[in-house]
């Protein structure tokens, strides 16, 4: 059962994700991406998502360290020259700023992990359906077809398998041609698929009325609350944003952080932000803890003391 974050309203999961991924973009500073790592990390743990983090983790870590990696190669911008190679400057800013996208990938490659465990396929539909109900269904199929094809690739991988058609074995050309003949065979069965899906929703009569939505999400008191405070703290995040602040300037030339009490103001309302859903799903663990452990040694020492008194009266 659902509860915390994911038990709210879809409306503000929209917004929290929607605000995540717009800082992730637009406020380039170190300690701003570090605490939004740190916020959805708190929240993947404490939504016991830890060992789909840790599966996801180098993955993520090779694609990001890629990055880190090859901009000083392709890029020698800046005026601190660190060293030469192939008689190319690595310089100081090219390094810091390769560090700054790392960190922003690894900061949007975990957002999607958070977003795809708490924004399931009917709260994604409710949100968008009723606007734009083939565009949403359009959508989530496109999304769908890449775990599909992953499970599928290894079904035929292991039947075909048996026939001798194996990718991982024998000479280069031999490879080359059996994964074309899984790839043939992947592409037939997804293409016959689709079109049977969509002979399927013809039959049915898909689009040809006004298609009609069921809700079953009401914003409680919560909810309204969660979404107000979600609302002025990013709107205040945003409005410094505006002014110039929360920026590190590395190119062309790298310029000190200062961090006077306008970034200091916009830091706290971005770490309010950040941290509702984790202080939410924290505050469920709690209660829940507590109002199982509260009442059962009070129950245990009532009934012991019964069955003594009883037993001394007999």
């Amino acid at each position: 059962m659902s509860s915390g974050f994911r038990s709210m309203h879809p409306v503000v999961a929209l917004l929290y994700y929607a605000g995540l991924l717009l800082f992730a973009l637009l406020v380039f500073h170190p300690l701003f991406l570090a605490t939004e790592i740190a916020g959805l990390l708190a929240l993947l743990l404490l939504q016991g998502q830890g060992r789909l983090l840790a599966r996801s983790l180098p993955f993520m870590l090779l694609m990001a360290a890629s990055v880190a990696l090859l901009n000083p190669l392709f890029s020698h911008r800046g005026a601190h020259i660190l060293f030469y190679w192939l008689d190319q400057p690595i310089t100081l800013e090219a390094v810091l700023y390769g560090l700054m996208m790392m960190t922003m990938l690894l900061t949007i490659f975990i957002w999607f992990i958070s977003y795809n465990y708490t924004v399931t396929t009917d709260k994604f539909m409710y949100l968008f359906a009723a606007a734009a109900p083939r565009t949403a269904l359009l959508t989530l199929m496109a999304i769908r077809f890449v775990p599909l094809f992953q499970r599928r690739l290894r079904q035929i991988t292991m039947i075909q398998r048996l026939r001798g058609v194996d990718t991982g074995t024998g000479s280069l050309k031999k490879r080359m041609i059996d994964g074309m003949t899984l790839l043939k065979v992947l592409l037939t069965w997804s293409l016959e698929e689709a079109l049977q899906t969509g002979d399927s929703m013809t039959a049915r009569g898909y689009g040809s009325t006004k298609r009609s939505t069921y809700t079953i999400y009401k914003a409680d008191s919560q909810d309204k609350l969660v979404m107000l405070l979600l609302t002025v703290s990013g709107v205040v995040t945003l409005l410094f944003w505006v002014q110039g602040y929360g920026k590190l300037e590395i190119y062309p030339r790298m310029r000190p952080a200062d961090f006077g009490w306008q970034e200091a103001v916009m830091y706290g309302s971005f770490c309010l932000f950040v941290l509702i859903p984790a202080g939410l799903e924290g505050k469920e663990k709690w209660l829940w803890r507590s109002s199982k452990h509260s009442n059962y040694p009070s129950d245990t020492l009532k009934k012991t003391k019964t069955h003594s008194m009883s037993y001394r009266s007999s």
